[in-house]
């Protein structure tokens, strides 16, 4: 698993507690102006389930009984 870099502004003001934002800390000012604030990745058993739920839609979908597919269906393999 690769790290992303954040690519939001930093806290001057070391981060916001228990919510409270500190007015002249730019992401603090940023999330008053109504920024989204960061998204922490879903969690394993998240990602499996949706992975399930993916994997039975396509095998249910008409496309994969038709034949869409080809010989060797390859969903997903991106």
């Amino acid at each position: 698993m690769a790290w992303k870099t954040s690519i939001t502004t930093k806290h001057t003001c070391g981060g916001p507690v228990f919510g409270q934002k500190t007015p002249g800390c730019p992401r603090c000012d940023e999330l008053l102006g109504g920024a989204a604030p960061v998204q922490w990745a879903r969690s394993r058993r998240d990602e499996d389930r949706i992975r399930s739920q993916e994997i039975a839609a396509h095998f249910a979908s008409d496309r994969h009984r038709t034949g869409g597919c080809g010989t060797v269906c390859t969903f997903g393999e991106w």
